[in-house]
């Protein structure tokens, strides 16, 4: 099965990257709208298996493995992503406001390397819009089987002292739709918004926004998701903020503005992601983990492409993963392929769960 997407992909790589992307939203979006179609995807990809599930925050995660904001960022194809194996999707990123993002091209494969350069800008339908199709769905079809993720931004023409009401208007119109919320601070392709990460600017942010969530009748989690490209002594300033204002979680990382170790020459600006920010990535959840100590759970992303990664990540103290960049290159049977490798890992192992993969590790 993985042979037949590796004759295909050479078609589809010599094909503008951005235009690729339309053709699957829009393919993924038909599928989510058939139940037959999502029944037929579901027996061909998805694997069901009591060992991969995961409990956090309340939640029933059906296998570790999520996909990443920034695929699906309009909430379009919702339902075909557990159908394709998705333990949880996470949409977004979401602004206040509408915006078109940064002019094209925007968007840039690197083979060679296995990653990918975007500076997409946010680009998105705005809160508004997107709780509707939100609300539209649900009314006509339930809940998808899966937790869903709404990942937040500022909107790029709101100033930075007023990012707070800005993510807020967000959080106010989206509440009722997720299962989780990520607090997105670290993307590199908004200016300024990575100065969010900041002591006093994200102290503020944290307080508006927990202030908010703990004011709901129905407490759902939220996250906050950092750069890879932050000192250790800004990550200890991010943790202790987290911790002080109840945050639920951390999701490390977002992509690099580094360009350490590419094969491919390359001027083009924006976030890199894939095989090239596995390492720092890892490194980066090492470090938080033996900072927190399980207080908060971790979301690890960036440069996952085998079940070997899963483990590693697993085995690093990360609850979940997720996974953008190697989707693209694995193509459509990445999740099948994934989680059934993590069976055979748990059986080699001796473990009854991935859960039991994080509780025998040392952080």
């Amino acid at each position: 099965m993985r042979q037949m997407y590796a004759r295909v992909r050479p078609w589809l790589f010599r094909q503008d990257p951005e235009s690729i992307h339309e053709l699957a939203i829009h393919l993924l979006a038909f599928a989510a709208g058939g139940r037959p179609r999502l029944k037929l995807l579901s027996a061909l990809l998805r694997v069901q298996d009591e060992r991969l599930k995961v409990r956090l925050w309340g939640l029933e995660f059906p296998n570790p493995i999520g996909l990443a904001a920034g695929f699906d960022k309009n909430a379009r194809a919702v339902a075909a992503w557990p159908a394709l194996g998705f333990g949880h999707v996470e949409i977004g990123s979401v602004t206040a406001l509408a915006q078109p993002g940064n002019p094209k091209p925007r968007l840039f494969r690197l083979p060679q390397d296995q990653a990918l350069i975007n500076r997409m800008g946010f680009n998105n339908d705005g809160a508004e819009v997107i709780a509707a199709r939100l609300e539209r769905w649900q009314q006509t079809h339930g809940k998808i089987p899966v937790p869903l993720g709404i990942n937040l931004g500022k909107s790029k023409l709101t100033p930075l002292e007023e990012a707070p009401a800005d993510y807020l208007k967000s959080l106010r119109l989206l509440w009722p739709y997720g299962d989780y919320f990520a607090i997105n601070v670290s993307s590199p392709n908004t200016p300024g918004l990575r100065q969010l990460q900041d002591r006093d600017r994200l102290e503020e942010l944290l307080g508006a926004v927990m202030g908010f969530a703990r004011a709901q009748p129905e407490a759902k989690p939220v996250l906050l998701k950092i750069a890879p490209d932050l000192s250790w002594e800004q990550v200890d300033e991010i943790l202790e903020l987290a911790e002080r204002y109840g945050l639920s979680g951390l999701i490390a990382t977002n992509t690099t503005v580094a360009r350490d170790g590419l094969t491919t020459p390359t001027s083009e600006a924006g976030g890199l992601s894939g095989r090239p920010l596995r390492a720092r990535s890892l490194e980066v959840l090492q470090y938080l983990s033996r900072q927190l100590q399980g207080r908060l759970p971790i979301i690890s992303v960036g440069g996952i492409f085998s079940p070997e990664d899963v483990l590693e990540r697993l085995r690093g103290g990360a609850s979940l993963v997720q996974v953008y960049t190697g989707f693209i290159y694995e193509g459509p049977f990445m999740l099948r392929n994934l989680n059934r490798g993590l069976l055979e890992h748990l059986e080699r192992l001796g473990l009854k769960s991935v859960e039991d993969v994080r509780r025998s590790s040392n952080p």
